[in-house]
């Protein structure tokens, strides 16, 4: 008789709308098709659950039933830890975490392997901790510091549970490093090569997309092609400074606000350049953009660091508008291959992905 297959329980943080980490999971769960997957709250609708967790159920913590949690769940962070910690996953022989915050942080026996995909530590209890709680008001800092204290505490022991981390940059594994004094072993996320692979010519137009939000420094990119009168920009996206993107945009920048997947598709297949100005932990879209042969022009930190290589497109130093004036007319002075950059992109396809993923949980289990 050959041997019973492995029990496989997957961990993610939360599961409440689509995005990069979800593409993530989705993979994982294409992998392991039988194995069940846990989350602090579940609140997919069916479209999302048939696109996330080809359909399945994902067994929710206790905060799932609390008072108003579909809407306000983050209110509960201080009982996340212990949330996280309450499932029973002891018949089970692998592990495997999704996360960006406490997935990471489930219990486990001496005889099963944890294997944990990061995303990233907790940002707000570490690197980012002084731009979370600086702009607070007193009252709320007085109660958020010391969670944060314990947070970074419980993150910091529960870290010892993992066998192994994943990390998707060499950014986060060097967080990681800091923060856990743990190696990481790099796998980017995965990008769907084939749905973004160019079938249209190009056109004389740049494109950025992104939530519209402050992190994301669309804004510096707006104000640097209003600067630009003779450089077209197209902005896709939704989010709170949607308006006033709206408000300060001159006729040579078009915002679209959101878009259907399909619409993305095509804008980044015509697109001459794709420009980016965030600092992401990976930035999938800029992988992406070069599926579709579009060159990026993109903040030269983190993330952008391991997608964008020469002649793959410009990185420019600061978040600001002149440094990307700058790289503009730096990348209208150059010319780029399409076939090198559907090639390269290559690497992060999810075919590639899935087999690095179960090649080296292989090695480890």
């Amino acid at each position: 008789m050959g041997e019973e297959p492995i029990r496989v329980a997957v961990v993610h943080d939360w599961l409440v709308t689509q995005g990069g980490a979800e593409k993530v999971l989705r993979q994982i769960v294409e992998l392991f098709p039988e194995a069940d997957i846990y989350t602090l709250v579940d609140f997919l609708d069916e479209k999302q659950r048939e696109e996330i967790l080809l359909g399945k159920k994902a067994t929710p913590s206790f905060i799932q039933y609390l008072p108003l949690a579909k809407k306000y769940f983050r209110n509960y962070l201080p009982l996340f830890p212990k949330a996280i910690e309450s499932f029973d996953l002891s018949q089970y022989d692998l592990i495997i975490s999704s996360s960006w915050a406490f997935a990471k942080g489930v219990k486990k026996t001496k005889n099963q392997k944890h294997i944990c995909y990061c995303h990233t530590p907790i940002r707000y209890a570490w690197d980012l901790y002084e731009e979370y709680v600086q702009p607070l008001h007193p009252l709320k800092k007085w109660l958020v510091i010391p969670t944060l204290a314990y947070i970074r505490k419980w993150d910091r022991e529960s870290a010892k549970n993992v066998d192994l981390f994943i990390a998707n940059s060499t950014c986060v594994a060097q967080r990681i490093q800091k923060h856990y004094t743990r190696d990481a072993t790099i796998l980017h996320p995965p990008v769907d090569c084939n749905k973004f692979r160019p079938r249209l010519e190009k056109e004389d137009f740049y494109l950025t997309l992104s939530r519209l939000v402050p992190y994301k420094k669309t804004r510096f990119i707006v104000e640097a092609f209003n600067e630009m009168p003779q450089r077209k920009l197209v902005v896709i996206g939704e989010g709170e400074e949607l308006t006033y993107l709206k408000k300060i945009a001159k006729n040579n920048v078009e915002i679209l606000g959101f878009q259907p997947d399909s619409v993305v598709v095509k804008y980044m297949q015509k697109a001459k350049a794709f420009v980016y100005a965030a600092k992401e932990d990976f930035g999938i879209v800029m992988a992406e953009a070069l599926s579709s042969a579009t060159p990026v022009i993109a903040f030269g930190e983190c993330g952008a660091r391991d997608i964008v290589c020469n002649g793959c497109g410009v990185l420019f130093a600061k978040q600001k508008r002149e440094a990307i004036m700058q790289a503009v007319e730096q990348f209208e002075k150059m010319s780029f291959s399409n076939k090198r950059l559907i090639e390269y992109a290559l690497q992060f396809d999810q075919k590639i992905f899935k087999e690095k993923l179960l090649r080296i949980i292989n090695e480890n289990i």
